[in-house]
């Protein structure tokens, strides 16, 4: 093997090195520091405010008597996990559930990821849990989300050891 060959091949097995040394601090940082927040809080805020407005012009008034005269959830109630018992009402605005801060329901679960669901009304005022990603998943009445789906009055929404669910 001629010196040339010999010495481009460590070059490329010294880069190849350094990258992976870059990616590996790259995703410990991403760990740490949460980069998956700042880039779900600027990719989805344009998307949460759609289902926001979309109820309010379809239903005004009349749409909202009608929900509650159909028997629809008024409330979110956590039945398991360390913050049971607790209530988020529901006025037709997004919910976000996670760990980040920033969230309407803060999960402290160590299965939980920092932006791990979010439930939201439709247009027709039924309530849809979708999963954002998240690493341990999102359940619903025992069957992982895979994509937005509606929620039954009173089935159990599992992220974690945390169990949350729709009542009236």
């Amino acid at each position: 093997m001629s010196e040339l060959t010999l010495t481009v091949m460590r070059l490329g097995f010294l880069a190849v090195l350094w990258l992976f040394v870059i990616i590996a601090v790259q995703v410990i940082r991403s760990d740490l520091f949460g980069t998956r927040v700042t880039q779900r809080t600027a990719a989805a805020r344009g998307p949460e405010r759609a289902p926001r407005r979309a109820p309010q012009p379809s239903g005004t008034q009349g749409g909202r008597g009608g929900r509650s005269r159909r028997g629809a959830p008024t409330k979110l109630v956590v039945t398991e996990g360390s913050l049971m018992n607790t209530t988020v009402n529901l006025q037709g605005q997004t919910i976000t559930l996670g760990r980040a801060h920033d969230s309407t329901l803060v999960l402290d679960d160590d299965y939980a990821s920092s932006r791990h669901a979010r439930i939201y009304p439709d247009r027709d005022g039924q309530w849809i849990v979708e999963d954002l990603g998240s690493t341990n998943g999102t359940y619903l009445d025992r069957n992982r989300l895979a994509t937005p789906t509606p929620i039954p009055l009173g089935a159990p929404i599992r992220i974690g050891k945390t169990v949350i669910e729709l009542r009236k």
